[in-house]
C-alpha cells in the first residue's frame, strides 16, 4: 500500500542517517546497564528473542527491537534503537522482513550482524501453497518483502533448531569460555524443538482435509513440512487488501474444499477473513504466525496452540 511503503522508505532513510557518530550520544548499552559478564545482543522481533534467550542463556542480555503488540513489519526505529544497535555484541535478524532493520544493521552492524535468512535457503513465496493474485495491493508484497521468498522461517521447528545451532556457533566466537554452555542449549532446545515437530507429524497425519484458508501467506513453511495447502487471501504482506476477485476466488476454493474454518492471525484485523467466512458459511480461528510475543506462553506453547487449532479445523483423528 502506498502509505505503507512510504513509511518504509521514511524508516529506512532515517536509520541510514542516524550512523555511528550520530547516534554515539544516544546509546544506552541495550537499555539495561552495563554487565560486563553479559554480551548485549539485540534482537529484531520476538521468534529470534526466543531463539537467543534459549541458547544464551544468562550469558547474556537481549533487547527486542520491535514492541509488544505491534507489527514487526513496519517497525520503525528510533535513536535510541539505532544507539542499541551500534553497541550490541551481536545483532540477531532476518533480512528483509524490516527494512529499517536492514538499513540500520548495514550502516551500523559491520560483522557484528547475525542474519538467520542466511543459514538456510528460504522458501519461495508460494511454497507450501498457492496465492493467485497478480496484481493490485494483494500481489505487491509477494516481491516486495523478501525479493520473493517467505520470512516466516521459525513456523518450521526444525530449520529454527538448525538456525539455533548456528547462533550457538556465534555466540562461542564472542564468549569462547561459554561456548560449551551455548552449544548444550541449542542442543536441548534442539530436543524440544524435534519433539514439537514429531508431534504435528502425528497430529496432523490423518486429517479429513488438508486445505488451510488463512488471511495471509505466512503459513508455508508449516505447511510445506507437513504436507498442508495453504490458500492465501491476500499475500505476504498481513495488511494486503484483496480484490473483490480475489475473495471471490478465496470463496469458491474454500466451498471446494468445504473448509469450515478460514483463519486470521494474531495482530492483523479479522475483517477480510471473516467476509470470506460469511460467505461460504464458515467459522473463523486464529492461527498465530508468531511474529510477535504470545499473550500467554513463549514459542513453543503458541505453536501446540497452533496445532490444535489446526486439528479441529482439519478433522483430525
Amino acid at each position: 500500500m502506498n502509505v505503507r511503503s512510504t513509511s518504509r522508505i521514511l524508516a529506512a532513510t532515517t536509520a541510514a542517517l542516524l550512523t555511528v557518530g550520530g547516534v554515539a550520544a544516544c546509546s544506552d548499552g541495550g537499555g539495561s546497564g552495563s554487565d560486563p559478564d553479559r554480551a548485549d545482543v539485540v534482537v529484531a522481533f520476538y521468534p529470534l528473542q526466543f531463539l537467543a534467550e534459549r541458547v544464551g542463556g544468562d550469558a547474556i542480555r537481549t533487547t527486542n527491537l520491535a514492541r509488544p503488540g505491534a507489527e514487526p513489519h513496519d517497525l520503525e526505529l528510533q535513536p535510541r534503537q539505532v544507539g542499541q544497535i551500534v553497541d550490541a555484541k551481536l545483532i540477531v535478524y532476518l533480512a528483509g522482513f524490516q527494512p529499517a532493520v536492514d538499513e540500520a544493521v548495514t550502516q551500523n552492524g559491520g560483522d557484528r550482524a547475525f542474519d538467520v535468512a542466511a543459514v538456510q535457503p528460504l522458501l519461495d513465496a508460494a511454497a507450501g501453497g498457492h496465492q493467485h493474485e497478480h496484481g493490485g495491493e494483494a500481489g505487491h508484497d509477494s516481491e516486495g518483502e523478501s525479493g520473493g521468498k517467505d520470512p516466516h522461517v521459525w513456523l518450521d521447528p526444525i530449520r529454527l533448531a538448525t538456525i539455533g545451532d548456528r547462533l550457538a556457533e556465534r555466540l562461542g566466537k564472542i564468549d569462547p569460555d561459554r561456548a560449551a554452555e551455548f552449544t548444550d542449549r541449542a542442543a536441548a532446545l534442539r530436543a524440544e524443538l524435534t519433539k514439537l515437530d514429531a508431534d504435528y507429524a502425528q497430529g496432523l497425519r490423518t486429517c479429513q482435509r488438508r486445505e488451510i484458508v488463512t488471511s495471509h501467506t505466512a503459513f508455508g513453511y508449516l505447511t510445506a513440512r507437513y504436507q498442508l495447502e495453504q490458500v492465501g487471501i491476500t499475500g505476504l504482506s498481513p495488511d494486503g487488501e484483496p480484490s473483490p476477485q480475489r475473495l471471490t476466488e478465496v470463496a469458491q476454493e474454500a466451498r471446494s474444499h468445504q473448509a469450515t474454518t478460514i483463519f486470521f492471525e494474531t495482530l492483523v484485523s479479522p475483517k477480510v477473513a471473516e467476509t470470506v467466512a460469511r460467505a461460504v458459511g464458515a467459522k473463523t480461528a486464529v492461527l498465530d504466525p508468531i511474529e510477535g510475543a504470545p499473550a500467554d506462553g513463549d514459542y513453543l506453547s503458541a505453536m501446540r496452540t497452533n496445532l490444535q487449532t489446526l486439528r479441529t479445523a482439519l478433522d483430525c483423528s
